[in-house]
Order: C-alpha cells, then structure tokens, then sequence
C-alpha cells in the first residue's frame, strides 16, 4: 500500500486521484476519468472511467475516508463483498480492492469496486431479492463454523466487534454493548437507559437467543449483508436486477438481518411480503413462537446504532 502524496496524472474530471488507487488495478487498465458521484455521510465517492487492455470502457465505483474507523470500513467492505459476491455472483458490485494513502493532511483509507448504474428510489421486487437474500444465508457457511467475521467490518460509521464465538448470545451480546457504548458516546448517561441496556445484556440475550442453542436446539452461522435497508440497495439499471451494497457482513443467526426491517425508517421491507416470502425459503428457528421477540431484540442494534451517529435521534428512546 502507499503512503506518498503522489496523485496520479493525466486523469480528466473533478475528483483527484491518488496512484495507490492506479495501483490497486492491473498495470495495463487505464483511469482516464473521475467524477464526483452520489452522496455519503461518512465518505466521498466518486466515479473512475477506465479503458481495458481491449480498449473497450470499464466503470469504477471509489470510496474514500478518514478517521478512526476509516480502515475497517473500506477493508471489512471489501472482505464482505468479496464474500457475497463469491456466494452469489452479481449481488454487489464486484470489488476490486481498498487501500491506503496520505492527501497531504491525513491518512485516507478507499475501496474500490465495480461501478453500477442504479435506481435507488423503486421497491426491489420481492420475489427475486428475496430469493438471493435466502441463497446468501444457506450457502454462505462460516469458515471455522463460529459465529464472527475474519476483519472488523463497519455500520454507518461505527465498528463492530467480530471476535469467534460459539456462542450466538454472547456473539450478539458483544454487538450489542458496541452500540451502547458509541450510544452513550455521543449522548451522555441516562440511568434508566443503561439500566435497560444492563437488563438486556445479562437476562433478556441468555434467555431469548440462548434458546436457541439448548434443548437440543442448534443454529448454524449464517453470512449476512449486515446493514440491508433500503437505501443500500438499488435496482441495476441495465439489468433490472437488485444490486445491495454497503455490506458490514458478519457470520450471524440469519435472523439478525431483519432487525432493521422493523425500524421506524422502513419504508419497503416493511411490508409483510418480504419476510413472508424469506420463510417460505427457510423457516424461522425454534423456537418459532419466539420469532417476532428476536426480531424486535435484533431491532434494538440498528436503533441505537442510529441514535449514535445522529446526536438527540428519537432512535435512542424507542
């Protein structure tokens, strides 16, 4: 990786570009262009044109950022695309690769990945998402059979701790106490808050997803997206294919992925044909009278990850 402050020549558009970036790339793959392209709260993007060796055109989609976190967001992105996209071929956008460089100022940490033309503002057809969503779950199986992640991954702008654990409940127990903490952060104390927060650390994650591995009961480590909402998927336009992005995987109780549908913000997965048509691919674990209780339990994460990256969010006291 690079740490010079050499910006790469010759490369037409606003959006300047650093050669660790024409490194990441095969030699003879040339950036002609960059764009400044679509918005981001934590990062700046922009859009690579490139000619291929052939000299036919290829599109490239850069991420860049800085801070703390800044090098678990590009590298665990890169880890959980290469993921997917290795269980599901064409879901996200191809990576290409993440690297390091200096602007003069400060470290900046990017990713780079294949760049897809997408509608963002219409519904994802049911039946087809939800079939690729389900084939990510039963296909992409833990390395070590352990619930975590091989690198820290991101959500929003906040690490999540992916330690190995055989341990479903303790495994979202630490995810957990991740966002109290970032919550409690960016907010201050609240006595009853971290009251309640105590209470669903050391009673209420034993009971509800202990069950799930006791009494005979066993679930096996699922690859998740991570963060699927609806502004992290988009509809390919050339292919009228969804396309989800802005993975933060992990390897979870499959469940987990759904906490966010039942946010207040959901505003297409809320509706009740998505999970119906997921359970018609695989089934809620037992204990199925259980469900809606773990849903509402992983609900709790996203809320308060929320809460943590927007100081005074109502995220906080739902």
């Amino acid at each position: 990786m690079a740490y010079s402050t050499v910006w790469a020549q010759r490369i037409e558009g606003d959006f300047a570009v650093h050669e660790a970036v024409s490194k990441v790339l095969p030699e003879e793959i040339k950036i002609v262009s960059a764009e400044s392209y679509g918005t981001s709260s934590w990062t700046k993007t922009a859009k690579l044109s490139a000619i291929l060796p052939g000299g036919s055109p290829k599109n490239y989609f850069l991420k860049c950022t800085k801070g703390l976190s800044a090098r678990a967001l590009v590298e665990g992105e890169y880890h959980s695309a290469t993921a997917i996209e290795a269980v599901v071929p064409e879901l996200v956008p191809k990576p290409a690769g993440w690297g390091l460089y200096n602007d003069g100022e400060s470290q900046v940490h990017f990713y780079l990945a294949d760049f897809h033309d997408m509608d963002l503002t219409v519904a994802p057809e049911p039946q087809y998402l939800i079939s690729q969503i389900a084939e990510l779950h039963q296909k992409g199986t833990s390395p070590n059979g352990m619930f975590g992640f091989p690198v820290p991954t991101v959500l929003g702008k906040f690490e999540r701790t992916v330690t190995w654990e055989q341990s479903w409940a303790k495994s979202f127990a630490r995810q957990l106490e991740d966002v109290i903490r970032y919550d409690n952060e960016t907010n201050g104390p609240w006595p009853e808050y971290d009251a309640a927060c105590r209470q669903l650390i050391d009673v209420v994650i034993p009971r509800l997803l202990g069950a799930l591995q006791s009494g005979g009961r066993e679930i096996k480590p699922a690859l998740i997206h991570g963060d699927l909402w609806e502004k992290n998927v988009g509809i390919d336009k050339e292919t009228g294919k969804p396309i989800v992005f802005d993975p933060g995987s992990t390897y979870a109780h499959n469940e987990m992925e759904f906490g966010t549908w039942r946010c207040s913000w959901a505003f297409h997965f809320n509706s009740p044909i998505y999970m119906s048509l997921y359970q018609s691919h695989i089934e809620p674990s037992e204990p199925v009278e259980e469900w809606d209780d773990r849903n509402r339990l992983y609900s709790i994460h996203p809320y308060l990850n929320d809460s943590a990256g927007h100081p005074g969010s109502v995220s906080r006291q739902l």
